[in-house]
């Protein structure tokens, strides 16, 4: 055995415990940082070859180990650009460079030019919601942009869906032929009215009168015409030739199940076909030169007839006004939604999240930020609530997981091991002043 050897030993010991002490200073830093993952300190024996007579001593060894899979509490905020993540996933972010980065730390708030930027510093990334929803591109980053909110204000979306739904009167009186809306005369008999507003390619806002007729028992047909054609208030509409026949027109004809009273299949449409499904209308309305026409398609499959009063229900249309944006809001499954002043409301994003095989082997940056490694495995994307990603809440934060009170239990355990090396170290190094004082 060595005394030098010894020396060796409980200066490894020291630096063992100092590295310990790091990760619980680090931690304790970083217990209030929004989505920060606790380390610590795992410990190896080194091991040096001896003999029976003789003892060689080795030392330790120590690997930083991250708790990155372990789930943070969750806070609830005022903030709806606040979001956490319960299971797994991460937020895919971005740095000034474009370099995509994964973090927890889901602290976002909207900057002056609209991008949605967390405290360090890393702009939230997301897939463009277009006309149908995005699809996530599993294996790699590409697609993904960064989330800018500006890019939308004061943007018009022509309608282009909606539904609006109706009872009608199972008694109601039959309109014979010659004298029902669709014909468009002067003089058209009507069962019932209504209305519902709709928005062209510029954003203005156009109002559709919805006719309905009762042509034979259990059958209906439904007439839809834009109201801004029609004369002095009523029949006949006359589109923008002058005549009833360039009208805006749409009909389709509804067949009642007489023991539901419930809208069944083999409806049909006069107008064209619509794929799918032939309980809806399509108003096709070019009025305002765009190409293609603008086409509207309205679900009609809630309707029922029953014996009671004409009721319309709630009509739900998409597309908006320009308006300007006053909110955003972010669901569960991650849809980013802008909120215009109107009351308008339009999907925009939709935020995807990313995972690994092995979490814990993720390497750590700056800023609350990760990177995938070889070990850590490839990244997957995808969206929330789906698969193995986890669910965001919107308007909430998740906390570090750090637990003050085993830290501290860490900081004082490391403290007496420190004191105990250095006291080999030193028992050591009076045993090296004994042999050089002997040759004295």
């Amino acid at each position: 055995m060595s005394i030098f050897g010894t020396m060796k030993t409980a200066v490894s010991g020291m630096n063992a415990q100092a590295n310990r002490l790091g990760t619980v200073g680090d931690n304790i830093a970083n217990s209030s940082t929004v989505g920060y993952k606790r380390s610590s300190t795992a410990f190896s024996s080194l091991v040096l070859p001896s003999t029976q007579g003789s003892y060689s001593s080795g030392g330790v060894e120590t690997n930083v180990r991250y708790s990155i899979a372990e789930q943070g509490g969750i806070q609830y905020t005022t903030s709806s650009t606040d979001l956490a993540i319960q299971g797994e996933g991460f937020f895919i972010v971005s740095d000034p460079n474009g370099t995509p980065y994964l973090t927890r730390a889901g602290a976002f708030v909207k900057d002056a030019t609209g991008f949605l930027k967390n405290t360090a510093g890393f702009n939230l990334m997301g897939y463009p919601y277009g006309s149908n929803p995005p699809a996530a591109v599993v294996n790699g980053f590409n697609g993904l942009e960064e989330i800018n909110i500006n890019d939308f204000g004061l943007v018009s979306s022509p309608s282009s869906a909606g539904s609006f739904p109706a009872n009608l009167d199972k008694g109601a009186a039959i309109v014979p032929p010659g004298t029902r809306p669709s014909d468009n005369v002067a003089g058209s008999v009507l069962t019932n009215k209504s209305s519902l507003t709709a928005y062209d390619h510029a954003g203005a806002k156009v109002l559709y009168d919805f006719y309905y007729t009762k042509t034979a028992n259990n059958e209906w047909e439904v007439t839809v015409y834009r109201q801004d054609q029609s004369t002095n208030g009523g029949f006949p509409y006359i589109g923008s030739a002058g005549t009833a026949a360039s009208a805006i027109t749409s009909t389709a004809k509804l067949r009642f199940d007489p023991n539901t009273n419930k809208l069944v299949a083999g409806n049909y449409n006069a107008g064209p076909p619509v794929t799918g499904s032939d309980k809806k209308i399509v108003v096709t309305d070019p009025t305002d030169g765009a190409t293609p026409a603008q086409a509207i398609t309205i679900d009609l499959s809630d309707m029922t007839q029953f014996a009671s009063a004409f009721t319309p229900g709630k009509g739900i249309i998409d597309g908006n006004a320009p308006s300007p944006i006053t909110d955003v809001e972010i669901g569960g499954d991650g849809v980013v939604t802008a909120v215009y002043q109107d009351g308008g409301r339009r999907p925009i994003y939709q935020v995807a999240l990313a995972t690994v095989p092995s979490i814990d082997k993720l390497l750590p940056q700056n800023g609350n930020v990760f990177l995938p490694t070889n070990d850590s495995g490839v990244v997957t994307i995808g969206f929330p609530q789906t698969g193995a990603f986890g669910q965001v809440y919107s308007g909430a934060l998740e906390s570090s997981n750090v637990d003050i009170a085993s830290e501290l239990t860490e900081m004082i355990e490391s403290q007496r091991v420190y004191t105990a090396n250095s006291k080999v170290f030193q028992t050591g190094s009076d045993l090296m002043d004994v042999l050089i004082n002997l040759k004295r």
